[in-house]
């Protein structure tokens, strides 16, 4: 604990995606934030694994985007199917952007690069250490954070939440967290295996028996997501296979050799009832969190840091707070966007009734037909309508 600071502009709780790309941004800025972590280490899963191409245009002036695409797999299509049947095809390639596709990039890769380059300007994490509790004045906060087993206090103008779901950051603001959780759980799975739709699309199946999506990642591997009544904890290859041979393609079904990583989680579907408390601020999964349809999570929140970065360099030089308030209720409109937009996606991937199965198969088919549909799909997706 002796090499904290005891006062400093910004505290930054939370160094996954969202944290880093504030402080790093700050920095760059030339504001030096104070940001922990609870975590000894980067997690080395690949979690949140699609960098859109709005996210990659807002950390251009960081300079880590060209790094970013050089670790990932650009990934130019994205295909809705029921089996063998293509409902709809979505192609990046007609996306106004640099960036005409989605990029494949585990979260580890996205997080190292963040970190590499916010080392490179001169900040850290300190890590492990915990933030407890804070309160404060109209002019600044004074925040306990724990580590070592011992205590100490910081003093800090700004405090931003960038902890996640159950941010502490979020709760001791009192900011409520609007929304619910969805009935089905879902299973996640990195593999190895001969997939006959090759690695230039994100495929995802709306089969009779439920939804399941195939993307590739790097190293020869794939990410396969689907949603279950009762998934189990860790999936093994045998129940990825299964799951593929009742909802994949049938013509030629994919082959696994082995599961790399797998997980079981449950999403939520919550809004923070606002982004401002005074001098505490929230980004990323404090703010806002919802189904994983559409890869759009961790992308609204890495644009939710790298805008507050130059709103909060620029509070801090003329002590305007207006601009704040603005970016606060920016982000929160397009929060609940986002939200809604997943809501839709995943409730009607989800849909269990074969009668109406039917009914959406065929109206995705006809909405297929239409050019100009396809191309806002992609750019709605691609995050760019949030310029």
């Amino acid at each position: 604990m002796s090499d904290l600071p005891t006062e400093t502009d910004v505290l930054i709780v939370g160094a996954g995606p969202a944290g880093l790309a504030l402080a790093a941004e700050l920095k760059r800025l030339r504001v030096s934030p104070l940001i922990i972590d609870e975590q000894t280490a980067i997690p080395s899963t690949s979690r949140a694994a699609v960098v859109h191409a709005r996210t990659l245009e807002v950390l251009e002036p960081l300079g880590v985007s060209s790094e970013l695409v050089a670790q990932g797999v650009k990934v130019p299509m994205f295909r809705v199917r029921d089996r063998d049947r293509v409902l709809i095809a979505g192609d990046f390639a007609q996306i106004p952007s640099a960036y005409r596709f989605a990029l494949m990039c585990p979260q580890e890769k996205t997080e190292h690069t963040l970190l590499n380059r916010l080392q490179q300007l001169g900040g850290r994490v300190v890590r492990p250490c915990e933030f407890v509790g804070v309160d404060g004045s109209e002019t600044h906060l004074r925040a306990e954070l724990r580590a070592d087993g011992a205590s100490r206090m910081i003093t800090a103008r700004w405090l931003v939440g960038c902890d996640g779901m159950h941010s502490r950051v979020r709760e001791q603001a009192g900011i409520a967290f609007v929304g619910a959780a969805y009935e089905q759980s879902f299973v996640l799975a990195d593999v190895h295996m001969d997939w006959p739709l090759g690695r230039e699309e994100v495929s995802l199946f709306l089969s009779p028996d439920g939804l399941v999506v195939v993307a590739p990642l790097p190293e020869s591997r794939f990410r396969i997501v689907a949603a279950m009544d009762d998934a189990p904890e860790q999936p093994s290859a045998v129940f990825m296979q299964t799951l593929l041979d009742k909802r994949g393609p049938l013509s030629i079904p994919g082959r696994m050799h082995d599961v790399v990583w797998s997980s079981r989680f449950r999403i939520h579907h919550r809004v923070a009832e606002r982004s401002r408390q005074g001098r505490i601020l929230l980004c990323g999964d404090a703010a806002h969190v919802h189904s994983p349809a559409g890869g759009q999570g961790m992308n609204t929140g890495i644009q939710d840091s790298v805008s507050l970065a130059s709103v909060l360099a620029e509070t801090i030089g003329d002590g305007d707070e207006a601009r704040l308030d603005s970016w606060a209720a920016r982000r929160h409109r397009l929060a609940l966007d986002v939200v809604a937009l997943t809501d839709r996606l995943t409730r009607m991937a989800t849909i269990k009734s074969r009668p109406f199965q039917r009914l959406r198969n065929t109206a995705i088919a006809l909405a297929g037909r239409v050019p100009p549909i396809r191309t806002a799909l992609a750019r709605r997706l691609a995050e760019l309508d949030a310029r």
